[in-house]
């Protein structure tokens, strides 16, 4: 049994960026016009009005203020509100796999590894581009790694579920070092025309070396201390996108296949579990919270993160101690908490303890204690 580390951590971040007035902007061209064309059935009451959102709602409901992005135009064309993203052909690296070799790299040379030093890969992020061959595959080859390569999807949680998985590999002696990637491109599944929603999701690609801790080099060394993780099943964050819609075609196009959430019910039920979770976890490996500088927590909503600190803490967190970057991200999914570890790493003295944390779809939860080398 090998003591594992993450040894490096990478960052892709897309060149678009959108603000929440540009954002905004779009989205009330939008409702008007919908207004106007259904002005007669809106009068007679068989057509509900659309309401305009504006940016100090969304600043309030979510605290984010800007999120990049794959493709700014077509998010932003009132007549098209999705991404424009052209398919390539199979000789070409697909998107995904852009991404998450451009985030690699970054991770590789912060761990101070090149692809021969690397043994496994695993794509694990909310939504994948295909369904075969694995994503994954696709970044061993464009990287040059030998040995094996697999996704997985925990939603949210994918980016600590694969550190788990990772880990076990990496201590049970199947790998020397396992490269997680996180490619997300969140904005490809959101409603741009629903005002609940239509601001949240951002776009980003994190990458982290996970390896046996006697071969590691690196001068950014985090020790897995212990993962825990917690599944739950709920219908309150759901997608119903799949293979199967083109077999019952009255469902294709619904509101379902995209991203849909019960905003409120999913702040109620899930913040208690992720402090629960987090507490019981630091309780098992005979640590208190006290101890812990610093929480890198899933970045989806402001007011999660606020309340979840609180819950842990017995009083509100310090900015150090819960470092945000939803302000500019937005909600990446699986690689929010990456983000914040990526970015909030390295003034943490040797020794400081450090909890990883994602929460979502599922319900799933995922909480990696580390400990800085």
């Amino acid at each position: 049994m090998h003591n594992v580390v993450i040894s490096g951590t990478g960052l892709y971040t897309p060149a678009n960026s959108i603000s929440n007035d540009e954002l905004v902007a779009s989205f009330n061209a939008y409702v008007q016009q919908f207004n106007a064309e259904h002005a007669e059935a809106i009068g007679r009451g068989e057509v509900e009005a659309l309401a305009e959102s504006s940016s100090a709602f969304i600043e309030k409901a979510s605290g984010i203020k800007s999120r990049f992005v794959v493709d700014k135009a077509g998010i932003l064309d009132p007549q098209r509100m999705l991404p424009r993203i052209p398919e390539r052909s199979n000789e070409q690296w697909g998107i995904l796999c852009e991404m998450a070799v451009a985030a690699a790299e970054q991770a590789l040379a912060r761990a101070g590894k090149t692809a021969a030093d690397i043994d496994g890969v695993i794509v694990a992020c909310s939504n994948l581009q295909r369904a075969y061959p694995a994503v994954a595959i696709e970044v061993q080859a464009a990287l040059g790694i030998q040995g094996f390569g697999y996704d997985m999807n925990v939603a949210c949680s994918s980016a600590t579920f694969g550190i788990q998985a990772a880990a076990n590999s990496v201590q049970l002696g199947q790998a020397r070092a396992v490269l997680l990637v996180n490619p997300e491109i969140c904005t490809g599944h959101l409603n741009f025309r629903d005002r609940d929603s239509h601001f949240i999701f951002g776009d980003a690609c994190t990458a982290v070396v996970v390896e046996r801790a006697d071969l590691a080099t690196s001068a950014h060394q985090f020790e897995i201390v212990g993962t825990k993780l917690l599944t739950q099943f709920s219908n309150n964050i759901r997608n119903n996108f799949g293979f199967l819609n083109r077999c019952a075609e009255e469902g294709v196009g619904a509101r379902d296949k995209l991203f849909v959430q019960e905003g409120r019910k999913v702040f109620k039920e899930v913040c208690p579990m992720v402090a629960e979770l987090i507490a019981a976890h630091l309780a098992e490996n005979g640590l208190d919270v006290a101890q812990v500088k610093r929480f890198w927590l899933h970045q989806a909503n402001l007011n999660m993160n606020l309340l979840i600190a609180r819950k842990l803490l017995g009083r509100d967190a310090e900015p150090h101690e819960a470092p945000v970057i939803l302000d500019t991200y937005a909600n990446t999914s699986s690689a929010g908490s990456v983000i914040a570890l990526h970015k909030h790493q390295d003034d943490l003295p040797s020794g400081a303890l450090g909890v990883l944390s994602s929460f979502g779809a599922g319900y799933s939860i995922g909480s990696v204690i580390l400990r800085k080398r």
